[in-house]
């Protein structure tokens, strides 16, 4: 007997709490039992920091600038390796930095002398919590929630900045969850029935509109989308053209309604699309701090947009008044109170009209899937949400988002990527199952599969079409045969186990896979040594002078960060990359997600006797990392450890059918 939509929902709802009360744990560990080198090593800390100046922004709040220590100034070599890697401009010392526009943060410091032994000192932390308004490499701008706090930090000695337990997210899902399961009646208690119950998901029945520049799956998604009363979902698998479906989507739309919200679970992906529908010339106000702050962004942002109204300066001066009223001493205190009374009357009527002004001219607000409960967006209502990259959000945190909307459209690949769980009894009971999973599970009628994919040659894409997508895939003509060397191979695999002993002397048991010093991550320095061995010999076979000249990129993958930053170190210091490291991209799985390259070089790091692959098991990670290849894919690992799993058989079977 299937379950009724309410105890689906209250199952995920408990399964949240389990992963809330697992993360604050953890944080709360971390915090009181974990240095401040490791903290800095996991990019959850910056340690010490150098205060810049303070002002209040646009929104009147008032924000500090915060630098890393000696780090202004400074070209790192992490930047000068990559211009696409996670670690990009951050400190040689630290790890990738976690710290994102709207994520909590918290400030402490530390005994000096603690710190100069080594011992880590005792912490102590302010009571106060900020918000990060804006990041890049060494350089953040964080909300404070007084001038007091401003006073403390001024007064501090050595100072450091910590991402903080974020309550508020978790506040929002649950507020979320609680609304859908309690709906009797309404827009949101169809939209739950026809989720997970029995209720039908309905259709219009107009003609189909043509879109000659789209191919066939693409066009049917897009009417799909346009025919759907309830509810659809975009399937797109790996270099399907999932952002060109639903940008068109998106555009089709508003020929039909006035505007719609379009969210997703990351500042990025929001980025990313709204990017795109900038380019097809959609009037978008972006709510919250768009990660990639590029000029053309910053320009749909509602903080840049709200500045740039004429109102704006009369507001500025209003506010200034307020400011400099609380702060005077002189005078009747009863006048006083008076006057900033009809002041804030005032500047309350002035950004009323502002924000009127900014909503009525957009045709698409743009928004994280929490950013869509920002007060900016009270008691708003949408005929459409869009979810782009639904397959990585939490199905709680697309409720908060659909609560607002009368109709869903859901973009992503739940055969990749999913949402991150940390607790391992959350992530056993289901928590990381994505409403578009459930929706194509339940409502396959709903679901329109992007079929041609225009990225990967037909070898390196048959393999992954056939383990995730049925087969149902087909290369795009133009991609189909393409390659870099006639007469090559476009996959292979290369068993690190048996070239060991000639990659490093004696070739001991100690260079098989093993934790990395810091305790965080696994590596395996001959196999990272291998990988760039195999490299270097694939790209003399090419020649230099070509890949120069044709600017061939690569993206060298592990799913082990420790990997990663032995790789990034041993390219480093070898001067044969020198002229290539423009070209060379060192990431994890997660950081190469959406991205492709011409030559893709996997280390699966994993080797040992009993067997054991850790999360190398999910799938769906190797999913995309193999399908981030458009010419060359190589992978390097042990196979007697990895072909124990049946899908790594049939993988390197299939790898030495090519040959």
């Amino acid at each position: 007997m299937k379950e009724s939509p309410i105890t689906v929902l209250a199952r995920q709802q408990a399964l949240l709490q389990t992963e809330y009360a697992y993360e604050k744990e953890e944080f709360q560990r971390l915090t009181e039992a974990t240095g401040i080198d490791r903290k800095v090593r996991r990019g959850m800390a910056w340690f010490p920091v150098a205060l810049g100046r303070s002002y209040h922004n646009s929104l009147d709040q008032l924000v500090v600038e915060i630098s890393r220590e000696g780090a202004r100034g400074k070209e790192t070599s992490a930047k000068r390796l990559s211009t696409n890697g996670a670690q990009e401009g951050a400190s040689e010392e630290s790890g990738p930095s976690l710290f994102e526009p709207g994520k909590p943060v918290c400030f402490f410091t530390e005994d000096a002398s603690g710190y100069r032994h080594g011992t880590g000192g005792m912490l102590r932390y302010y009571r106060f919590v900020g918000q990060v308004s804006y990041a890049e490499d060494d350089r953040m701008v964080i909300v404070l929630p007084d001038g007091d706090a401003l006073e403390a930090l001024r007064s501090a000695g050595r100072l450091g900045v910590q991402l903080y337990f974020d309550e508020q997210t978790y506040r929002l899902m649950f507020e979320a969850l609680s609304d859908v399961i309690s709906a009797k009646t309404g827009r949101l208690s169809e939209l739950r029935d026809i989720f997970h119950g029995t209720l039908p998901a309905r259709k219009f029945t107009f003609d189909a509109v043509r879109f000659p520049w789209l191919n066939t799956s693409q066009q049917a998604a897009v009417n799909e989308v346009l025919w759907a009363k309830d509810v659809a979902v975009v399937h797109g698998p790996p270099g399907t053209g999932k952002t060109t479906t639903l940008v068109e989507a998106i555009y089709e739309t508003l020929r039909r309604e006035n505007q719609v919200l379009v969210c997703a679970q990351s500042n990025m992906a929001v980025d990313w699309i709204a990017e795109k529908l900038v380019d097809r010339g959609v009037s978008v106000l972006r709510i919250g701090n768009p990660t990639r702050v590029t000029d053309k962004m910053l320009s749909f942002t509602y903080e840049r947009r709200f500045e740039a109204h004429p109102l704006y300066q009369d507001l500025w001066a209003v506010r200034r008044a307020i400011r400099e009223l609380y702060d005077s001493r002189s005078g009747n205190s009863e006048s006083r109170h008076q006057k900033i009374s009809r002041l804030k009357d005032r500047a309350a009527e002035m950004e009323f009209s502002i924000n009127q002004t900014l909503f009525d001219d957009a045709k698409v607000i743009a928004c994280t899937l929490a950013g869509s409960a920002s007060h900016l967006l009270t008691g708003m209502k949408f005929g459409t949400l869009f979810i782009d990259e639904a397959a990585q959000a939490l199905e709680a945190a697309c409720w908060i988002a659909i609560r607002k909307a009368h109709r869903v459209v859901l973009a992503g690949d739940h055969r990749q990527l999913p949402p991150t769980i940390k607790s391992p009894e959350a992530l056993r009971g289901g928590l990381d199952r994505t409403l578009l999973q459930a929706i194509a599970e339940n409502k396959p009628e709903a679901v329109s599969l992007l079929r041609v994919q225009y990225r990967m040659c037909d070898t390196i894409m048959q393999f992954p079409n056939h383990e995730f997508y049925g087969g149902m895939l087909e290369s795009a003509p133009d991609v189909k045969y393409r390659g870099i060397l006639d007469w090559d191979t476009a996959v292979e695999w290369i068993d690190s186990k048996e070239q060991i002993p000639s990659a490093s002397p004696g070739g001991e048991t100690e260079d098989w896979s093993r934790e990395s010093l810091d305790g965080l991550s696994r590596v395996n320095p001959a196999e990272a040594a291998l990988t760039l061995e195999t490299l270097r010999c694939y790209f003399e076979k090419i020649g230099r002078e070509r890949i120069l000249e044709e600017r061939i990129d690569v993206g060298i993958i592990s799913p082990y960060k420790g990997q990663i930053r032995l790789l990034r170190q041993l390219l480093r210091k070898d001067r044969y990359w020198r002229p290539f490291r423009s070209f060379i991209t060192v990431n994890t799985v997660d950081g190469f997600q959406g991205q492709e390259r011409d030559i893709i070089v996997i280390s699966l790091v994993r080797s040992n006797a009993e067997g054991d692959i850790g999360f190398l098991r999910d799938l769906r990670r190797m999913n995309v990392a193999i399908t981030r290849a458009r010419m060359k894919l190589i992978l390097l690992g042990d196979r007697s450890t990895l072909c124990r799993m049946p899908f790594y058989r049939r993988l390197a079977e299939y790898v030495d059918e090519q040959w």
